[in-house]
This record gives structure tokens, C-alpha cells and sequence, in this order.
């Protein structure tokens, strides 16, 4: 591998490591009650944001790049009714992120380049386009957590 190679999967790996340790900072200290709990009137619980960035990960990264046979059910991320445990979807978000972090790592010069499509994405072009999307996506929906979080102590 090339070093630009090398210095491209570790920029990426320590990225998706870096978020998911700041997502389990602000959920970890939440209540299975609060985790499914949204304090607005509008937008998603905690619980609901984290079963989409696994949904998320899980296609876009897993299926797509890792041919995991993942099957995504989007509407059903924001809309789950059954509410698992916090810490089963923790869980399955963790293991989504060593799945990510593996994919990047096993990715070569070539790979970071191959031609990539998915459903509802109409911008990345290539593997490296959608690492780079999902991670941007992962912050994003970390900083909603965050902000949730906040509020759900407060009470």
C-alpha cells in the first residue's frame, strides 16, 4: 500500500474511532427511559439517531464496500416503536464501527478510487467520496446527540 494510502485509512479509522468514543461519552450516561426519549416536540430521540447512523454505516459502508448483504429499512430507523435496549443498540452501533474500520483498512490505492453507487446517493462517486460522506454524517448527527443529551440531563 502507498503511503498516501496508509495515511488516508488511518485519518479515516481514527475519525470513526474519534466519534464513536464521543457518541458513548454523551449516551452512555442516559437511562434506557431518557436514550428513547425526545424533549422536543419535534425531531428524534437519541435512540432513534443512533439506529440510523447504524442503518446508515450499515448500507452505505457495509453493503455497499464490505458486501455485508445488509438490508436497510430507513424509515423504520426514525420510526421503531419496539424500543430495544440501549444497550443492544449500542451494541450493534460499536459493531458497525469496527465493521467501518475494517473496510477502511483493508481498502488499497485503487480501492479508494473505484466507482461506487447506492440508493439515495446521487453525489459520491467513488469509495473514498462515501467514507468521507458517512463520516461527515456521523459528526453531524453526534452533534444533535450532544445537544439532546444536554437537555435530557437537565430533567
Amino acid at each position: 500500500m502507498s503511503q498516501l494510502s496508509d495515511s488516508v485509512c488511518d485519518a479515516f479509522a481514527n475519525e470513526y474511532r474519534a466519534r464513536a468514543a464521543e457518541l458513548h461519552q454523551w449516551v452512555d450516561p442516559l437511562t434506557d427511559e431518557q436514550f428513547w426519549r425526545n424533549p422536543f416536540t419535534h425531531g428524534n430521540s437519541v435512540g432513534h439517531l443512533v439506529l440510523h447512523l447504524t442503518g446508515n454505516l450499515s448500507y452505505y459502508i457495509g453493503a455497499r464496500i464490505a458486501d455485508s448483504g445488509y438490508i436497510r429499512n430507513r424509515d423504520l430507523e426514525f420510526t421503531e416503536t419496539r424500543e430495544p435496549t440501549k444497550t443492544e443498540v449500542l451494541r450493534k452501533f460499536d459493531d458497525i464501527i469496527a465493521s467501518v474500520i475494517a473496510t477502511i483498512d483493508k481498502q488499497s490505492e485503487s480501492d479508494w478510487g473505484a466507482a461506487y453507487t447506492a440508493e439515495r446517493d446521487t453525489t459520491s462517486k467513488n469509495r473514498f467520496d462515501v467514507v468521507l460522506r458517512c463520516a461527515s454524517h456521523l459528526y453531524h448527527h453526534i452533534g444533535q446527540i450532544i445537544y439532546l443529551a444536554r437537555e435530557l440531563q437537565k430533567s
